[in-house]
């Protein structure tokens, strides 16, 4: 029998007052999600429902949010980056979100009023890439740096949006520190979800914006989902979601798992620690989920997750790689999802505890079952098709 090698806490539950969500509710998040609306190339992703998937592993519906249609851009991060930028730029003007739509954004009069600008951040890609996006159509500056071992790929991508854009010789965290330095020494605007002392208004808009994708995913279920499972690396979109569905169905809310790869499981050795202090991996983290290739927990993310997430799972890549063929290769009726490799994560982690008897302990606790019904977000497609061709095609990464 195959081992388990997806390790799973469940902390204990939480007394007391509970970290406010009001930052992240529903109300505030239809703010956010006017502000997407306002952008001509907005369009809704779809959510698909896979029954003959669910089917074979014995669930009784799965539903995948299918972010490789967002803005053209392969990937959820640009709801984020547009979200803080816009924001910043609100905060310049003295305006207010709700007063600057797109099209506002994009004027020459704001753009006049606002002087040269230049954005900047840290990214394995996605993140990077919506900035850039959001700059290049303002006619602003962006300036992206990438740790080792990015992408060829990703990196051209940024750089087709017309940032300046490099690939340095140091791990993601430390790219982080690396962006902010520059960003102090050339009067430049960090936008960057990872949450420090001094540095919080961001990050949350950040969260803020993620929460369009959820707040759309609610609107297009059919039925309450009973388990939801989020892929995490810093944890900003795991908390837009946690906080948008906690805040909506309060103690009745679905079974939440956040799930990260052992290499970059800063979140779940967080968890269970258990200490009141976030723990940071500063080894080099070298993990097949590039976009949750993550060291250190994004502090205002974590109170959300430490509250009300019920689960924490670290797992290995090979159930990414899993979630992928098997998203690319549904059963005859279901749709085909393109998944990149922390856009299946969740996916593979729901498989690997539901098929690997030696998971069955794991799937008991969750409460895996003939009448479960998942929600999954599939948060980039394609994005390294190098990568995806060598696993979906080649059977790079099998089970083990």
């Amino acid at each position: 029998m195959k081992e388990s090698a997806i390790e799973l806490i469940q902390p204990a539950k939480k007394t007391g007052a509970l970290y406010p969500l009001n930052f992240i509710n529903a109300e505030t998040v239809s703010k956010v999600q006017r502000f997407h609306k306002s952008f001509p190339m907005y369009k809704e992703t779809p959510l698909v429902s896979m029954h003959g998937l669910a089917k074979e592993l014995g669930l009784r519906k799965i539903f995948v949010k299918d972010e490789s249609y967002r803005f053209g851009l392969n990937a959820f991060k640009v709801l984020g980056g547009s979200y803080a930028i816009g924001n910043y730029m609100a905060r310049k003007l003295n305006m207010d979100i709700s007063e600057l739509p797109y099209d506002k954004m994009i004027s020459d009069e704001t753009r006049k009023r606002l002087g040269e600008l230049t954005f900047v951040t840290a990214t394995d890609g996605n993140h990077g890439r919506g900035v850039a996006w959001t700059a290049n159509r303002l006619k602003q500056k962006s300036v992206v740096y990438m740790p080792k071992g990015s992408a060829a790929e990703r990196l051209a991508n940024i750089q087709a949006e017309g940032a300046e854009a490099y690939i340095k010789d140091m791990n993601y965290d430390d790219a982080v520190r690396l962006a902010d330095n520059m960003a102090k020494e050339n009067g430049w605007v960090l936008v960057q979800d990872t949450a420090w002392e001094g540095y919080t208004d961001v990050p949350t808009w950040i969260i803020q914006g993620y929460a369009t994708m959820g707040r759309e995913a609610y609107e297009q279920l059919p039925e309450k989902p009973t388990h939801i499972f989020l892929q995490a690396g810093v944890g900003s979109m795991a908390a837009a979601i946690t906080g948008l569905f906690a805040d909506i169905y309060g103690d009745d809310r679905p079974i939440i798992t956040i799930v990260e790869p052992h290499k970059a499981n800063c979140i779940y050795r967080t968890a269970k620690a258990d200490d009141g202090k976030l723990h940071i991996i500063t080894d080099d983290i070298n993990t097949l989920m590039a976009g949750l290739s993550c060291g250190e927990p994004c502090s205002i993310a974590w109170k959300v997750l430490r509250d009300y997430a019920d689960f924490f799972a670290s797992c290995p890549d090979y159930v990414a790689a899993k979630g992928m063929r098997m998203l690319g290769n549904p059963p005859v009726g279901d749709t085909r999802v393109i998944s990149g490799e922390s856009g299946a994560a969740t996916l593979g982690a729901v498989a690997e505890i539901i098929l690997n008897p030696a998971c069955a302990q794991l799937k008991e606790t969750l409460m895996l079952d003939a009448n479960s019904i998942i929600l999954l977000f599939s948060t980039e497609g394609d994005t390294d098709r190098e990568s995806y061709k060598a696993i979906v095609w080649d059977g790079k990464f099998p089970s083990l």
